[in-house]
């Protein structure tokens, strides 16, 4: 048997089980957004809304590296979110042709609201949960982020990450 097989059942049954957890969330967080005081955003937009959460302070070019995305699709995002009144633009203090972003006070308080949602609906139902499953969730969870730490390329910050940005 072919080592780099083995357990390849095991590994799976692991990713169909994420991928069900992944789309059960995705109704999850849909629920909420009927009762949000707020535009809805985009999963692309809510991005870039995590990115700069994590960073103080950022500018187009280094967004759309750490998106992926061609310039032009990043700045209409920037635009849509600037609409809203979740971020905002100013000179930057490094270069005086460069703009920084960064989250309003409206974008922060967006986050907060949206964050505090799923926390709640993610409470209600891990509270049903035994607590052997609760800790063994955890532990998988914790083992997860650590092999996706490890195995992808530090591309893209994780919600609440900093950015460098130098």
């Amino acid at each position: 048997m072919n080592p780099d097989l083995a357990g390849s059942g095991d590994q799976d049954a692991a990713a169909h089980a994420v991928r069900d957890v992944i789309e059960l969330l995705e109704v999850l967080w849909n629920k909420g957004r009927d009762i949000t005081t707020t535009a809805p955003v985009s999963s692309s937009q809510l991005r870039v809304l995590y990115i700069l959460d994590g960073a103080r302070g950022i500018n187009l070019r280094t967004l759309g590296e750490v998106l992926g995305s061609a310039p032009s699709s990043v700045s209409r995002m920037c635009d849509r979110l600037h609409a809203l009144g979740f971020i905002e633009r100013s000179l930057s203090s490094a270069s005086r042709r460069e703009l920084e972003l960064r989250l309003s006070g409206q974008g922060e308080s967006y986050l907060k609201e949206l964050r505090a949602r799923r926390e709640s609906a993610l409470f209600e139902v891990i509270s049903g949960m035994a607590p052997t499953d609760r800790a063994a969730l955890e532990k998988g969870l914790s083992g997860f982020r650590s092999a996706v730490e490890e195995t992808s390329p530090r591309s893209a910050p994780a919600a609440g990450d900093a950015v460098e940005t130098a």
